[in-house]
């Protein structure tokens, strides 16, 4: 019979851990005579990499957010706006990048719907894509109501319009 070496325990010689508060029995014979501590680990903070809000001003943000909101809204129309009224602004400049990206991907369904027509499900397939891309871009305009600037999903995870 041995003890287990954190809380006393009587042990078998063959047990695996102790009974009473759990611990290994090879943790025990390799650290006898050790007290188990345990320790809280502090909480992570969590850092989102698509959400580039810290890198502009806040008051760029604020003057610029109405022009940003309308790329999302009025699509190239939109973008061309925010290309006139605010071309100095880089919190809409980012937002126009990404609206361009929308614009990309959604033209490239249209042209991929429009050539394997016949086949009726890529169009079916294509107006679905489509109308999750208007969702993205709704989600879009309501981070940018609060003052957020964050890479929409589905459009960063595109590698070829980096």
């Amino acid at each position: 019979m041995k003890n287990c070496n954190v809380c006393g325990q009587p042990m078998d010689d063959n047990a695996a851990f102790c009974t009473k508060c759990g611990t290994p029995f090879a943790q025990n014979q390799a650290n006898p005579g050790a007290q188990q501590q345990t320790y809280a680990q502090p909480a992570a903070a969590v850092v989102d990499p698509f959400d580039h809000t810290a890198e502009f001003d806040p008051k760029d943000i604020s003057d610029n957010k109405v022009i940003a909101m309308l790329v999302y809204l009025l699509g190239a129309i939109g973008i061309i706006i925010a290309l006139l009224a605010a071309s100095q602004s880089a919190y809409a400049g980012f937002h126009v990048r990404q609206a361009l990206k929308f614009t990309v991907a959604e033209t490239l369904l249209i042209i991929i719907a429009g050539v394997l027509a016949f086949t009726i499900i890529v169009p079916i397939a294509a107006l679905i894509c489509i109308c999750v891309l208007e969702v993205i871009k709704i989600i879009c305009f309501f981070q940018i109501c609060g003052g957020k600037a964050k890479e929409p999903a589905i459009i960063r995870s595109l590698k070829f319009m980096k």
